[in-house]
């Protein structure tokens, strides 16, 4: 029986800067569509908004014909560049109006999305990383260092990034190019940014694309370092610009996720070296603000991961994960100081800030001592009271005294994983933040590339033994410290979960909605993160197909708080252990069943 036949590549249009002239350019894809296509999407790069400043109560430029339904954009169409002198108060608005996070961005009308900050996303197959904004000084229309630091924890993790957007080109693109035919406007200084570069370079995308110099520009393909396959750099114009550059282009990539080792590791005959063998590092964004932290207050030290990973510390900082937790997974290659002093402090509430500096920004405003002494431990410190309860009487704070670490099976950045306390199977995992954080729903960037990395390794630990994970967690206003629960379940029994779920609902009068029918359980999260705004309970679980099951909670409504263990129980037929108090294990029995676990487990973990 002959083999059926490949799926078509999806076709993509790619367009620069419209500054507004969304008419010509909608125009131009039309005809390119009705002539060559269908097309699939069309991504544009550069400042999508008119330069004009319009009217208080209309947009400048012919946007308004689409806002007002007076025209149609033809296919699929998303764009990074949001800046301009009206884009604050239209995007302001589109954001507060957004019903959700569709695959890709924000819906501004039928078709148009908004790529915000950054991310990576699905496009018909293809894995579409992109950096909204441009470097600037910080505020709308500018992208923040927690937005390329996204990026960087992202490019971390397995798999080949398809499409890169960007709005500014990377500096020393050109580097060892053939320039002798490229128009002038290529060597000109403007429209260069050297945080890109860093970003293309860790990225590795296949095609990085990028508009704002006005000019279009194929460059020769790059094998990247440390990376088989290569990488193709296209500049765009502006659209209807008067040189008559190409402002639109179309491509049609395999995606990498289908494609053979050969096809991937291919090389062009007309390819180079990276351009960027030796980029700057580290290159600050200029005045950037961080995104304001949620719970400033939290004795946590975040220390730089890539300081960690290279050994560029010269071991006089200390281990957080040590002195809070009095473990650390990297043991003798961890690159900061295991102190035991310093663990002794720690757990008398002594600032970890001051520990690790001397001193402790937060002045006034901390919660915890700042003084190595008995006597002025017990005089600094705040009134019960005031004091957060955090870290006194929180079980999965890894510095508070209830935590039980024994149970611990490892520690990340971001994360940590432990086994649960009266588990449902032997290895029920409970994956925490490290911060007093009440849901995983509203974790950072990039604590949520982390969570990905240890489901990932789960995920593979669980498929050797013959088994796939189901994920849930309850968010109730009384939560307190997050915890997503990962429950292996034979994989015979794996199409039986939806089912199931959905009918022990359906029993106690409730409806599980479907939050990401393609299954892309990545993606279904994300728009899980930008629905949710915190002020409401919910429950969700992920099944083994990736498909997300949610139901939001009425403001008075009464949910069971063991409904996720209870279904899994009735599921693998173990009724008598749904109550986690039924299941309670002497510490011995605990001990060994994380060292069993931690034995199996040690090939795949992210944070060894």
């Amino acid at each position: 029986m002959a083999a059926a036949p490949s799926p078509a590549p999806p076709r993509i249009l790619l367009a620069g800067d419209a500054h507004g002239r969304l008419h010509q350019l909608f125009k131009r894809v039309k005809s390119v569509n009705q002539s060559t296509g269908p097309f699939n999407a069309l991504l544009c790069v550069g400042q999508f908004f008119s330069p004009e400043v319009g009217e208080e109560d209309s947009p400048p430029g012919d946007l308004a014909d689409y806002l007002e339904g007076r025209a149609a954009v033809p296919i699929p169409t998303y764009f990074t560049g949001d800046y301009g002198p009206t884009a604050p108060r239209l995007l302001s608005k589109a954001a507060a109006d957004a019903r959700g996070f569709t695959p890709g961005g924000i819906q501004i009308c039928p078709n148009l999305f908004w790529l915000r900050g950054s991310a990576l996303f699905n496009l018909h197959g293809l894995s579409v990383a992109y950096l909204s904004g441009k470097r600037g000084l910080g505020g709308p229309g500018c992208y923040s260092q927690d937005d390329v630091d996204a990026l960087r924890a992202l490019a971390e993790e397995p798999g080949i990034v398809d499409l890169f957007l960007t709005n500014e080109w990377p500096a020393g693109v050109v580097n060892g190019a053939d320039t002798s035919k490229v128009p002038p406007q290529v060597l000109e200084p403007q429209g260069y940014d050297p945080v890109v570069a860093e970003l293309v370079t860790e990225i590795k995308p296949r095609y990085h694309i990028a508009g704002t110099k006005g000019v279009f520009y194929s460059r020769e393909p790059y094998v990247n370092d440390s990376s088989l396959h290569v990488t193709r750099f296209i500049g765009l114009a502006n659209v209807g610009n008067k040189e008559k550059q190409k402002f639109i282009h179309a491509i049609s990539p395999t995606p990498a996720s289908t494609m053979s080792s050969a096809d991937i590791h291919a090389r062009p005959p007309n390819g180079t070296l990276s351009p960027y063998v030796a980029p700057a590092k580290s290159v600050p964004v200029e005045d950037t603000p961080k995104r304001p932290a949620e719970n400033t207050d939290l004795q946590y030290w975040r220390y730089d991961v890539k300081r960690q990973r290279q050994g560029q510390n010269d071991g006089s900082l200390l281990c957080f994960k040590f002195t809070s937790s009095g473990s650390c997974p990297r043991g003798s290659n961890c690159n900061f100081k295991h102190d035991e002093e310093a663990r002794e402090h720690c757990q008398r509430n002594v600032c970890f800030e001051f520990l690790n500096k001397g001193k402790c920004g937060k002045g006034p405003e901390c919660r915890f001592v700042h003084s190595l002494t008995e006597e002025a431990t017990v005089r600094d410190a705040k009134p019960r009271s005031d004091r957060r309860p955090v870290e006194s009487s929180c079980w999965f704070c890894l510095s508070s005294p209830d935590v039980e670490s024994h149970l611990v099976i490892s520690i990340g950045d971001g994360y940590y994983c432990a086994l649960a306390k009266g588990p449902l199977v032997p290895e029920h995992v409970l994956v925490i933040p490290v911060e007093h954080f009440p849901t995983t729903i509203t974790m950072p960037a990039e604590p949520e590339a982390e969570l990905r990395r240890y489901k990932n390794a789960l995920g593979k630990y669980f498929e050797k033994q013959g088994k796939t994970a189901v994920y849930f967690e309850w968010v109730s206003q009384q939560s307190r410290h997050a915890n997503l629960q990962a429950v292996p379940v034979p994989l015979s029994k794996a199409a039986s979960v939806e089912k199931i779920f959905h009918l022990a609902a359906k029993r106690l009068g409730f409806e599980l909605l479907v939050v990401n029918p393609d299954g892309d359980a990545n993606q279904g999260r994300e728009l899980l993160r930008s629905q949710y705004d915190g002020k409401s309970g919910l429950f969700y679980v992920e099944l083994p197909d990736g498909t997300l099951l949610l139901h939001m909670l009425g403001s008075r409504e009464k949910f069971p708080a063991q409904f996720g263990r209870e279904v899994l129980a009735g599921l693998l037929s173990m009724a008598d252990r749904a109550d986690w108090r039924n299941c309670k294990l002497s510490k011995e029995e605990e001990i060994k069943m994380v060292d069993d676990f931690k034995q199996g487990f040690c090939e795949f973990d992210p944070a060894e």
